[in-house]
């Protein structure tokens, strides 16, 4: 039987990366060690004190469906967390507990984009924001970005590409794959762009938390009319679990519950109850000692790199991810990401997964790994190239 398939499958690619991992998994079989340093997924375990309370709860066996917008005592929690740690004044009210991040990006696309609609987003970035637009028979049109904007785009660059269709503009902070921030006041001046075409702005802050040399923040401290998509995944490191949160204007957050019903009836009940604990101070500290360890091993994988010929045109300030121009090194990045895998026992992952500027040139490398395991990674390219 010939299946009839939806026309928008066509224009949902796969995650290349994946490819590259069941390789790395393969090779794993046979007995081969790979550095694992394409999947961005923090190595480390989730906090004892948020397993611990997930325990509790489940010894209870009480795990029923909670409300579609989630535990009301979780989305307090999430808003004294936003007013302790960043000064921001976010009512419970606004805050959808939603199954990962991704859960809570469709729900926002979901709720403001009508067929034909353009969402702009930068380019290289995040695939599955472009193909989440699109799911929902939105149009998604890349600005492309470079190392001399940071990889983020700029108000003259969003107000030209600007057309009659446009609904709004998407951007992360820090962003997937490069690790780079917008800092207040150039989100400011994006959502004064966006506003002054009536449109709409999402700011994706899921590596919230994963900042090095300067202080985490958010959007929400200074708007109240952004959608913010964020997530236990990154900082937290409860990535299994799939819990996230949507942050919507209180005009939306009606039709959001609708849509949260229908989509998912509820997020999950155990990741919930874990989720409790992750902003007790013992939780807290944990992750704070991660973030200086994430911020180490950028310190030592950054210069080896360099050394290397890679060439690191905006430095990551954020996320866990370093975005190299590998152009000196090889005409292909997916080409020389295959030979790293089979040569050298090195993951990483090519630009061809984060859009179509430049990706050939550019490969994305995660420090998701300890310290030691980067090293030596770096002998082995160097061996590789010898």
């Amino acid at each position: 039987m010939t299946p009839h398939l939806a026309r928008r499958t066509a224009d949902i690619q796969p995650f290349h990366v994946m490819e590259l991992l069941r390789r790395a998994r393969a090779l794993e079989a046979q007995g081969r060690d790979i550095i694992h340093m394409e999947v961005g997924e923090p190595d480390f375990a989730t906090p004892q004190p948020m397993i611990d309370a997930a325990t509790r709860f489940l010894a209870g066996g009480d795990v029923h469906y909670t409300a579609a917008l989630g535990l009301p005592q979780l989305r307090e929690a999430i808003a004294r967390f936003y007013h302790d740690r960043f000064d921001a004044d976010v009512a419970p009210e606004r805050i959808i507990v939603t199954p990962g991040a991704s859960g809570a990006l469709m729900l926002a696309l979901a709720a403001t984009t009508d067929p034909g609609d353009e969402w702009l987003l930068p380019d290289p970035g995040y695939p599955s924001n472009r193909h989440l637009v699109r799911s929902f028979e939105g149009a998604p049109r890349a600005l492309p970005v470079g190392a001399e904007t940071r990889y983020q785009p700029t108000p003259d660059q969003v107000a030209g590409a600007w057309t009659a269709r446009t609904r709004g503009l998407v951007v992360a902070s820090p962003s997937n794959p490069t690790g780079t921030l917008l800092d207040p006041a150039e989100l400011a001046a994006l959502r004064a762009t966006a506003l002054s075409h009536q449109g709409t702005l999402i700011v994706d802050e899921i590596y919230q938390g994963l900042t090095y040399g300067v202080e985490a923040s958010t959007v929400l401290k200074s708007m109240d009319d952004v959608f913010v998509v964020n997530s236990f995944s990154k900082y937290f490191g409860m990535t299994g679990w799939r819990l996230g949160w949507l942050v919507a204007p209180q005009a939306y957050v009606r039709e959001i519950e609708k849509l949260a019903q229908h989509f998912f009836i509820s997020p999950s009940t155990p990741a919930q109850h874990a989720a409790l604990a992750a902003f007790a101070p013992a939780t807290i500290a944990i992750l704070e000692a991660r973030r200086h360890e994430f911020a180490q091993r950028r310190d030592t994988l950054l210069p080896a790199l360099r050394e290397l010929g890679f060439i690191v045109g905006a430095e990551p300030q954020g996320a866990f991810y370093i975005y190299a121009d590998v152009s000196h090194l090889a005409d292909d990045s997916e080409a020389l990401a295959h030979r790293l895998i089979e040569e050298a026992g090195v993951a990483a992952t090519p630009g061809l997964d984060f859009g179509d500027n430049q990706p050939r040139r550019h490969l994305r490398i995660a420090y998701t790994n300890r310290r030691e395991r980067l090293l030596e990674a770096i002998e082995r390219i160097a061996r590789m190239r010898a």
